[in-house]
């Protein structure tokens, strides 16, 4: 499609690599230049608010719902648009980074829907951006496959999931592509890129360009994505209301304005989803400052905990009033080659699937095709033969302010465990991040940027409130004594004479030749009386 230029600069700052001409085609650059044109202010401007209320919630002004939206959440009339086709039914939703491999298995896991997170598991390396955009143009295209060096090779299939794609969030900036000598916001970046190729396709084949939006904190930034939507489709001539976009409710302050974000974006509306990591790292990141709000290990704080019943309720309720899909949290378990720990560990999934489904939720997360069965074993139960249960409104569900923030009531200190658990898990998964990969296993867990941002904003808490100490060292050579798995040493077979580390949690390649640091184990420091 050929657009009138602007006039601006565009540069392109990242390498080139093999087929990124088919994405950063002239036009498709053009598109991202007039969205950065359009809606570059509005986004300083979102950012600017969210620094002046984060600094009027640190000073003491309580969190509650707006008084200035009672009547938006008073007016029983209003709805969000009908589900678009191919997100009728979302009772199995998988996710993942646009990777090839992982797009394949995805695409053919069974599941309903594929999440395509350029966002927290997708590291952020120019080559991943574009690499990614390829791939979806591929899948869409029908086109896309990949062989291992093993010889394995991975194709579609006939049954495919229908593709929603997750931008990065309003902070971010992709340093790769300046737009009159400026990085350009990563969002628009993601959201432009894929729309502008993909969409007329994704019409053409039945569907539409869907969207998952992360990290929303309120209606105006919502209002926003709205804006951007209708200006799109505007550009390129496609109908409006095709977009449809289901925002994951995964800060502390959406949870307080979850009927205005579906308002505000009800032209374009697909639901709202349950983000629990992020949820939680909201949370702290909010009220880090007071001592009541500090939570115990993160493997204690479940979905059945008291604030997150209201969270998840309300969400349910909110969405169910409106006429739009509830989605579900992640269940991150990779399945082992163990079968006591899969046993285990597909008895909690099932647990916390069935509370969703009976709660009223129209679907759910997993984060591995091995998972998709059993979620849609337990859906199938609740939902039979109808694709949702949109009609469940919920309207037993109460819920308040006090109910969202009654975190004192799972209130625990630390304990040596978890500590030693979040520096684990945020080392190795920032040493994983760094070399390019987002999405991440762990302890048989499928780790994502979210976990680890739990991980170290915990640890930060703990210490700002003097529940860890630091100060005590150990020599013990006893492993769980150490935070972390020590590194081994080896010798390189390709290099003879020299040696190399065999990595548990490296921090850079820089550390290489240091020598190990005597570890330190930091102990959970007993509750004030």
């Amino acid at each position: 499609m050929s657009l009138t230029p602007l006039i601006s600069s565009v540069r392109v700052l990242g390498a080139p690599a093999e087929r990124h001409e088919e994405i950063l085609t002239p036009e498709a650059l053009e598109f991202i230049a007039r969205l950065d044109d359009a809606f570059a202010d509005r986004r300083l401007e979102i950012l600017k608010e969210r620094r002046r209320r984060s600094a009027h919630l640190a000073s003491g002004t309580p969190l509650d719902f707006s008084r200035a939206t009672a009547a938006v959440r008073a007016d029983t009339d209003w709805r969000v648009a009908p589900p678009a086709p191919g997100l009728t039914d979302r009772r199995v939703e998988i996710t993942g980074p646009p990777e090839r491999r992982m797009a394949i298995n995805a695409l053919n896991s069974g599941a309903k829907v594929w999440m395509a997170d350029f966002e927290d598991a997708t590291a952020p390396t120019w080559n991943n951006v574009i690499a990614g955009q390829l791939n979806l143009l591929d899948a869409i295209e029908r086109r896309i496959d990949f062989t291992t060096s093993e010889g394995k090779e991975y194709r579609l299939g006939s049954d495919l999931a229908t593709i929603m794609v997750r931008p990065r969030g309003w902070h971010l900036l992709e340093e790769h592509l300046e737009v009159d000598g400026r990085p350009v916001s990563a969002s628009l970046v993601d959201f432009g890129l894929y729309f502008f190729h993909c969409a007329q396709r994704q019409i053409d084949a039945g569907y539409g360009p869907y969207f998952y939006l992360p990290k929303l904190e309120n209606r105006t930034e919502a209002r926003l994505w709205n804006d951007i939507f209708v200006f799109a489709q505007d550009l390129l001539g496609i109908p409006r209301g095709t977009v449809r976009a289901t925002v994951l409710i995964e800060t502390i302050t959406a949870a307080f304005e979850m009927e205005e974000i579906l308002y505000e974006l009800r032209e374009h509306s697909a639901g709202l989803n349950a983000g629990r990591w992020d949820y939680l790292f909201s949370l702290i990141k909010t009220f880090g400052h007071r001592t009541d709000f500090q939570l115990p290990d993160r493997a204690a704080v479940t979905m059945t905990a008291p604030f997150m019943r209201a969270y998840t309720e309300l969400l349910v309720r909110t969405c169910h009033k409106r006429g739009a899909h509830a989605i579900g949290g992640m269940a991150a378990h990779v399945p082992s080659k163990d079968p006591d720990a899969n046993a285990a560990a597909f008895a909690k999934v099932r647990l916390d699937k069935e509370r969703e489904a009976e709660d009223g939720f129209d679907g759910s997360w997993v984060a591995h095709p091995g998972l998709v069965p059993l979620c849609r074993e337990i859906f199938d139960g609740v939902l039979g033969d109808r694709p949702n249960q949109l009609e469940r409104t919920r309207e037993d569900v109460e819920v308040t302010a006090a109910d969202l923030l009654s975190v004192r009531r799972i209130a625990a200190p630390p304990t040596s465990e978890g500590i030693r658990s979040n520096i684990a898990v945020a080392l190795r998964y920032f040493d994983a991040w760094l070399r390019g990969s987002g999405a991440v296993a762990l302890n048989g867990l499928m780790e994502d940027a979210a976990t680890a941002e739990i991980a170290r904003v915990q640890i930060w808490q703990w210490l700002r409130h003097d529940r860890v100490d630091r100060t005590r060292s150990s020599t013990s050579s006893t492993p769980n004594a150490r935070p972390w798995r020590p590194r081994t040493r080896r010798r390189s077979p390709s290099k003879p004479g020299r040696s190399s580390w065999t990595p548990r949690s490296r921090c850079s390649s820089r550390c290489s030749s240091r020598p190990t640091p005597t570890p330190v184990t930091w102990s959970a420091v007993p509750p004030r009386r």
